[in-house]
């Protein structure tokens, strides 16, 4: 008994003593918010102090100083979050995470991110270094300088920031992130191939019917795409065996659930994030945002509002930080004069400045343009020499080029080095040797595909281009420094202070020439110079809205629909988001004729899905023999198509309409292909027009109605097996919870639980409020992954009383209370203060030489 009670008390002590060991560490992993730190390099004293809205206020004595001290406080707060961004930019997952992420890395190198984000930097200007510069040694000088102990990640992944190059942070980082920018929100190469991989098994009018026009357009080619492939031979012979990471069901990702596997599979579940994304790229669908400004004669104060809600992927921690910088001018290194700064917004951790926000005299947003900027090319290889492409030359008399090529060493966890090499034609690199969806379609021994993508080209600027927005004064100063901004390609509304208002699309996209037939709509045969780009549309030439012609309709607003004006023979693309959004936000805008502040808020929290709308009669009508039928009806008679958080029918209606798309689409495409294109991808606009028209070819001879039922039936299945018998006690919050994924932690379900961030939520992909879900995800279907990234309103008669709100929390540090603590007012459309002079203060650091 006295060696068992010795045991017992000696068992307790060592807890007692990792309970302090992990006290003492979370205490240490946190930063510093008040007192003094050093940070090398700086000036003079720098003062970092948080609101209670926990606005980080920066406030230095020259510009340098303000972003060397945002490059700190990114590092103190998002470290992780600029590790892991960095590693992805760079291609070096594998040296963390092993062969799982092989195709990732192989992919970024192939691309060329930091290859072109180093030609860029050496073009730009001097202002511009200076601040890059800047912010990198300041994120370098809080890991040289700090004793804040590295956040968790970095201890279970055994990573060392900077990784082997010693380097956490570089300018030409913070380039290559404004690329990777692009490169989620500007491009449509996952659209072209799509449209090719379809052309194999629908004849052209048909692929129309899957990838409808634009509402009230034309298709944009008359291009006979199955009979132009088909005439190529591009096909692989073989049977299709179509299959990409980002479409399989997932089994494992049950959360919360281990089984005798779960230790095999950790770092493929580690992995899945990050490599689902990276098959997904070249897609926009659902990547969109509400921006829209009130010209003064609309509102009650007689000075504009103005609106903004981007909509990106949710993560943990969220993309933004909201920070204020505060310097007077001040001189560069060689003794050129830096306009002084007073800024306030959201920042990007990588980047130095504002992207989003207000100076003390013009408050602007953002939406996502989406014109076509990346096409992708068939490079025909040559039979005797597959080194070689062809190239435009005589028909007779083919002309063949060499590849250029360089070769890339990528690290791997837990094996030898993996060689790489990159590929580019005269178009550029060569995607189909980095993605394997590529090749499982294509007859790569006759033919490749190559990306040209503009934000790759080295005249991108956009670094600059927000630099000097945040020394904006008014809307044309805004506009003039939106000049210089290339990639991706963006809608900017924008009001001043004295009472003017503007809309301009900001950014580079390609001409096309006239005898370019298939217009970038899919992928072109390489050699042919009719299908190269024909110069560019001048910053003058994009779309825009002057401040008289806003005032005299009294609005703007943007929802990512077509902004070519009615008319004109501009051609930007035609993969526009479909114009639920932004005919919603028209009407309510039109609705209140004195807009305020909580008239805007009340249309950011609008739930009202005409899209739903759309098919809903189509559904109330349907048959269905389910024992569960006669309630889900009884449920589906009163809906009026708003997306509430607490009520069934949004989940009914929606696993409907998913299973309904499955049902008309998958019996043309095959189960394979359809996993290949449906999920992020909707076919909701084709979905409505089959419905509508009683289409026979896609719905079988039985027709639509009868599809419907079949439809409604395994919809009620599924819901019975997930969420019981009694369709009353089913809501819509119960599958569409806002999850804020964190990297890479968000599929290892013991690590979920602590670094996800999760709460029920309304909308779905076409309400205001969006709430967009990847339906082919086989646990979590309809778990809310792309919506209002923040929500900002700015008052024009009082910039003070501008608010914001996102969706998790300022800290990116999971044992903080602020990492999570703005979760409920986001799903509750409530918001913080977003002011320069807050009436106090409730944390205040002074940063040393």
């Amino acid at each position: 008994m006295v060696w068992l009670k010795r045991f017992f008390w000696a068992i307790l002590l060592l807890l007692l003593l990792l309970a302090l060991a992990v006290g003492i560490y979370i205490q240490r992993s946190l930063p510093m918010l008040d007192g003094t730190l050093k940070l090398s390099g700086l000036a003079s004293p720098v003062t970092v102090a948080r609101d209670p809205s926990d606005v980080t206020h920066i406030k230095a004595q020259s510009p340098r100083d303000a972003w060397k001290a945002i490059g700190y406080v990114h590092a103190q707060e998002r470290g992780w979050q600029l590790e892991f961004n960095r590693r992805v930019m760079h291609g070096e997952l594998s040296e963390v995470l092993g062969a799982a992420t092989l195709d990732t890395d192989k992919l970024m190198r192939t691309l060329g991110i930091m290859e072109a984000a180093q030609r860029q930097w050496q073009i730009l200007p001097a202002e511009a270094k200076e601040a890059l510069q800047a912010y990198s040694e300041g994120i370098q000088a809080f890991y040289a300088d700090s004793t804040q102990a590295l956040s968790p990640e970095f201890h279970l992944l055994g990573v060392k920031p900077g990784g082997a190059s010693g380097q956490p942070w570089t300018p030409q980082d913070s380039v290559g992130w404004s690329l990777m920018m692009a490169l989620d929100l500007g491009g449509n190469w996952g659209t072209e191939f799509a449209r090719l991989s379809a052309a194999k098994v629908l004849n052209t009018a048909q692929l129309w019917q899957l990838f409808t026009p634009y509402p009230g357009e034309a298709p944009a080619s008359k291009t006979d795409f199955a009979k132009l492939y088909a005439e190529l031979g591009i096909y692989k012979a073989t049977p299709d065996a179509i299959k990409t990471g980002a479409n399989k069901a997932h089994p494992e990702r049950a959360r919360g659930l281990f089984d005798h596997e779960q230790s095999a599979k950790t770092a493929t579940l580690l992995a899945q994030d990050i490599n689902d994304w990276a098959a997904n790229i070249g897609n926009v669908e659902g990547k969109g945002s509400n921006n829209w400004v009130v010209d003064g004669s609309r509102t009650r104060s007689g000075k504009p509002l103005l609106a903004n809600d981007p909509h990106l992927g949710l993560s943990a921690p969220a993309i933004w930080y909201f920070a204020r910088l505060q310097a007077p001018a001040g001189k560069a290194a060689d003794g050129r004069p830096i306009p002084g700064l007073d800024v306030i917004g959201a920042t990007l951790p990588g980047l130095p400045f504002v992207v989003l926000g207000r100076t003390d005299k013009v408050a602007w947003g953002f939406t996502n343009t989406g014109p076509d900027v990346q096409d992708l090319y068939l490079e025909q290889l040559n039979p005797a020499n597959p080194l070689q492409y062809r190239v435009p030359g005589s028909t007779d008399q083919p002309q063949w080029a060499d590849f250029k090529t360089r070769s890339e060493i990528i690290k791997v966890k837990g094996q030898a080095d993996v060689g790489l090499t990159v590929r580019s034609s005269r178009h550029g690199p060569v995607l189909s040797d980095a993605q394997k969806s590529h090749a499982e379609v294509l007859d790569t021994g006759k033919y490749v595909l190559a990306l040209r993508w503009s934000a790759l080209d080295t005249d991108n600027l956009t670094v600059l281009a927000g630099l000097r927005a945040n020394q904006a004064q008014s809307v044309d100063e805004l506009i003039t420094a939106y000049a210089d901004h290339h990639s991706p390609m963006q809608n900017v509304v924008m009001a001043d202070v004295a009472g003017k208002v503007a809309y301009k699309a900001v950014g580079k996209t390609p001409l096309r020439k006239a005898d370019n037939d298939i217009r970038g709509i899919a992928p072109s045969p390489g050699w042919e110079a009719r299908y190269d780009w024909a110069g560019w549309l001048p910053y003058a030439q994009t779309p825009q809205v002057d401040s008289e012609a806003l005032s005299r309709k009294g609005w703007f607003a943007n929802a990512n629909q077509n902004v070519v004006p009615p008319g004109s023979d501009l051609f930007m693309g035609q993969d526009w988001v479909v114009p639920y959004r932004f005919d919603r936000i028209e009407k309510l805008l039109a609705a209140t004729p004195q807009h305020d502040l909580a008239s805007m808020q009340k249309i950011q929290a609008d739930q009202l899905s005409l899209a739903t709308l759309k098919l809903l009669p189509f559904l109330q009508k349907t048959v269905s023999q389910h024992p569960l039928a006669r309630e889900a009806q009884a449920a589906l008679a009163g809906f009026d198509g708003t997306m509430r958080v607490d009520s069934a029918a949004p989940l009914i209606f929606s696993v409907w309409v998913d299973e309904l798309t499955r049902g008309v689409i998958g019996s043309k495409l095959g189960e394979t292909r359809l996993k290949s294109m449906y999920g992020k991808r909707h076919f909701r606009g084709a979905i409505e027009e089959i419905v509508e028209r009683d289409d026979l070819s896609w719905c079988g001879a039985a027709g639509c109605t009868a599809q419907s039922s079949a439809a409604l039936d395994r919809a009620l299945t599924v819901l019975q097996a997930r969420y019981g018998a009694v369709p009353a006690q089913w809501t819509w919050g119960q599958a569409h919870f806002a999850l804020s994924a964190h990297r890479p932690f968000s599929n290892v379900p013991v690590l979920a639980r602590l670094f996800d961030v999760t709460v029920p939520t309304g909308g779905d992909s076409f309400t205001i409020n969006v709430g967009q879900y990847w339906p082919n995800d086989a646990n979590i279907p309809f778990a809310n992954r792309h919506a209002a990234s923040l929500r900002a309103v700015y008052d024009l008669s009082n910039l003070e009383n501008s608010q914001f709100i996102y969706q998790t929390g300022q800290s990116g540090l999971v044992f903080s209370s602020r990492y999570r603590d703005m979760r409920q007012t986001w799903v509750d459309v409530g918001y913080r203060p977003l002011q320069m002079k807050p009436a106090t203060f409730v944390h205040e650091l002074t940063l040393t030489p």
